[in-house]
């Protein structure tokens, strides 16, 4: 069974956000291209069998069914609606970042 994709608007912005950073702070405009475009490519390779990455291991996180799979330096951390075949795309950012920390912020939303 196929899934709809979905990104929310954190999401969204965190991809720019990497976009932008690699563009204009690192000054590698093809680079950052080629990142954004890896990411979203792997995140769409989640309309299949979306279950197969792992629940994030901390709580509430994995209570939730939040997941998370890497690309490169990079975490994408998705929600699965199981009865809607929607994989919900809820953050990417840096693995090197502070996440629990970031994913709290999400609660404040």
């Amino acid at each position: 069974m196929t899934y709809s994709i979905i990104y929310s608007a954190q999401a969204k912005r965190d991809l720019r956000s990497i976009y932008e950073y690699v563009a204009f702070k690192l000054l590698a405009s093809d680079a950052a291209g080629r990142l954004a475009q890896r990411i979203m490519n792997e995140v769409l390779n989640l309309n299949e069998m979306p279950m197969r990455y792992k629940l994030y291991d901390k709580e509430p996180w994995s209570s939730y069914g939040l997941r998370v799979f890497s690309v490169g330096k990079y975490l994408i951390f998705y929600l699965v609606v199981e009865k809607l075949k929607v994989v919900n795309i809820v953050r990417i950012m840096y693995g090197g970042r502070d996440i629990t920390k970031q994913l709290n912020e999400m609660i404040k939303i």
